[in-house]
């Protein structure tokens, strides 16, 4: 239940007021419409500019190369429609939600509120994207930001305002996928990149809690194995370890020989 609503104009007053107890910040409202038992006062952030996508001159992994900076509060509709979004990316973003849904569903709402079987944080792994989290004042002379990869922020979800991801543009990424339907998210899902380096992550999707980051290495040597040793614990109502095992690695090589 929503007790009070704020709408801040600076990102400095949003900060302040998330940190008091029971706030919670408000983008695209898909989550907060939903019922909840617990007292909350929402905070909106459709006022502080953070929908922006951009292209930008420098990896912040690399140093080098170009990344596509997409604001918190952009849509996944809006990213699905950029002209610099990956084809593949396309794809998991569409398996993600219906367009309904994506025309209010923020980035950053779906990586914070989406479990292992999201599209959108499988491919978002693989990338390595790094998020900008702002967590709030800690002196007088302003609050503290700090970068993570999208590897370090999901197992524990840490508090704070996630306000910019960027991934990279130098690579090449490819995703595949098995699902009921297609348009259900997925059994398993797997999204491969590779750096012009020779580095390669691969990141399964369809189980858990978060994404599974299966392989990161200087090259592609093993990808299969390391795709169907992934998942050897992977039973749940939807499909059974063996199946979820041998199934990756088919994915992994497709993702492979898509990148060619």
């Amino acid at each position: 239940m929503i007790t009070a609503y704020h709408r801040p104009q600076t990102l400095d007053e949003a900060l302040a007021l998330l940190t008091q107890p029971n706030t919670v910040p408000l983008g695209g409202g898909t989550l907060l419409s939903q019922p909840r038992p617990d007292s909350i006062e929402a905070v909106d952030l459709q006022s502080l500019g953070l929908d922006s996508i951009n292209k930008k001159g420098t990896d912040p992994s690399t140093r080098s190369g170009q990344v596509l900076e997409i604001g918190a509060t952009a849509t996944l509709q809006a990213l699905l429609e950029s002209e610099h979004c990956p084809e593949a990316l396309k794809t998991a973003i569409k398996l993600e939600a219906p367009i309904n849904i994506r025309n209010s569903a923020t980035v950053a709402g779906t990586l914070v509120s989406g479990d292992g079987r999201s599209p959108f944080a499988t491919a978002l792994l693989s990338l390595d994207a790094k998020l900008t989290l702002d967590r709030g004042p800690r002196t007088e002379d302003g609050f503290s930001s700090s970068v993570l990869g999208l590897g370090e922020f999901l197992p524990l979800r840490p508090r704070g305002l996630i306000t910019s991801i960027a991934i990279p543009l130098n690579t090449k990424f490819a995703f595949e996928f098995v699902s009921r339907t297609p348009v259900d998210k997925p059994i398993i899902c797997a999204a491969l990149t590779q750096w012009a380096s020779g580095r390669t992550r691969l990141v399964l999707g369809g189980y858990g809690k978060s994404p599974m980051l299966a392989m990161d290495g200087t090259e592609a040597d093993g990808l299969e194995i390391a795709a169907s040793n992934a998942y050897h614990e992977a039973t749940d109502e939807w499909a059974s370890a063996e199946y979820r095992m041998d199934v990756a690695a088919v994915l992994a090589k497709r993702c492979l020989e898509g990148l060619k």
